[in-house]
């Protein structure tokens, strides 16, 4: 076989298996993994809220450089014994290659952020045992007070709970459900 027969065979080859890469298309099943565009926090998220997971790819690299589009599904602030909680749900999928799916892109992992309490604490248990002393001494003419005063504020801000956040940039996995290609 002579080198031009041999170049012109791989040209061909490639050429026939270009169209089957290119047309690569996500399936159900298919796990993604990609970066959040904006942070998104519990605090000030509403339901509805737009999300974008950018450099979109699939474990078997058959997706690149992809975006996810969704919302956020659900929000709950924080508060007393509620702790700051957030559902992401993704229904479009646009591929490098201009191709566009309607999806339901369901969230298996994503970095999350939530503050400490500790301060709170520290200051509630500092808090209740100046108030609890001040109220036994008053009336009870005992310095017992101060202590019990001190596990109330504790128990308090202990009980009080942190928004969370999800930064820009962090790692979101998505599984997709179903997948069907938007006709144009």
């Amino acid at each position: 076989m002579t080198r031009f027969t041999r170049l012109t065979c791989a040209v061909v080859a490639a050429m026939l298996l270009l169209p089957a890469i290119a047309s690569a298309q996500p399936a159900t099943g298919t796990q993604l993994r990609g970066l959040l565009r904006n942070s998104v926090d519990s605090k000030g998220a509403y339901v509805g809220q737009p999300v974008y997971i950018d450099n979109v790819a699939s474990a078997d690299g058959s997706i690149q450089g992809a975006t996810l589009r969704g919302t956020v599904a659900a929000v709950q602030h924080a508060g007393q014994g509620t702790p700051g909680k957030l559902q992401l749900h993704f229904t479009s999928l646009l591929l490098q290659n201009g191709r566009h799916y309607y999806v339901d892109g369901r969230v298996t992992q994503m970095n999350e952020n939530t503050k400490s309490n500790a301060l709170k604490e520290a200051g509630g248990a500092v808090a209740g045992m100046l108030v609890g002393n001040a109220i036994f001494k008053t009336l009870f003419h005992s310095s017992l007070g101060g202590a019990v005063g001190a596990a109330g504020g504790f128990l308090v801000a202990k009980n009080n709970k942190q928004n969370m956040t999800v930064p820009a940039g962090s790692v979101i996995s998505v599984y997709l459900a179903s997948v069907s290609l938007r006709q144009s």
